[in-house]
């Protein structure tokens, strides 16, 4: 077996949003199983910035459950760093922050337990996932605290956004919440984001 070099733990590829970054770990694989790294501070500051994250979240969610499109008003939104641990999801980003020139427009990406790629998104995005497999188990750190009455959402199929969920003809609906059922579009929902 080579040695470990862990020189570098990741790659980092800012997506076409500025801000967004997909992260795709260095997987070091032998007869036992694999070794990776999720999460290095200092290599995450040299690319993307100085965030200090305060807590790991864990959900998990059965096929055709849509969670999203979520976030919190500032001064109490979020950044995420999402990853899949168990199984496949479609994830989604959307910029909210107000004269961006990418307003209204949204990331999507496949994170699953076996490509083991994660996304950061800054603060002032609305984020959801689609869970593709039979089951996912999904976990996300935030640089802030969960305030409920600052929590907010908009609905996942807002056609001013027009995120591809991949949802087919013959597909189960997708399986909401309540508060995610009732949603309000893009142009009703409150955001107080800023470039």
């Amino acid at each position: 077996m080579q040695p470990f070099n862990l020189k570098v733990a990741m790659i980092y590829q800012e997506t076409e949003i500025p801000g967004v970054w997909l992260i795709e770990p260095n997987i070091y694989e032998d007869e036992r199983g694999y070794f990776m790294e999720t999460f290095k501070q200092e290599e995450f500051n040299t690319y993307i910035g100085n965030i200090n994250f305060i807590q790991l979240n864990e959900s998990c969610s059965s096929k055709d459950v849509i969670r999203g499109l979520h976030y919190q008003l500032a001064p109490w939104s979020q950044a995420k760093l999402v990853r899949v641990i168990q199984g496949t999801v479609l994830d989604v980003a959307v910029d909210l922050r107000k004269e961006s020139p990418t307003f209204g427009k949204s990331v999507t990406i496949e994170l699953s337990g076996e490509n083991k790629k994660q996304l950061f998104i800054p603060r002032g995005f609305a984020h959801g996932f689609r869970v593709l497999s039979d089951k996912a188990v999904f976990t996300y750190m935030v640089d802030n605290v969960y305030m409920p009455a600052y929590e907010r959402c908009i609905y996942f199929n807002d056609p001013t956004i027009a995120v591809n969920w991949q949802i087919q003809a013959n597909d189960n609906s997708p399986v909401l919440s309540e508060k995610d059922k009732h949603a309000p579009s893009l142009q009703e929902a409150e955001h107080n984001f800023f470039i």
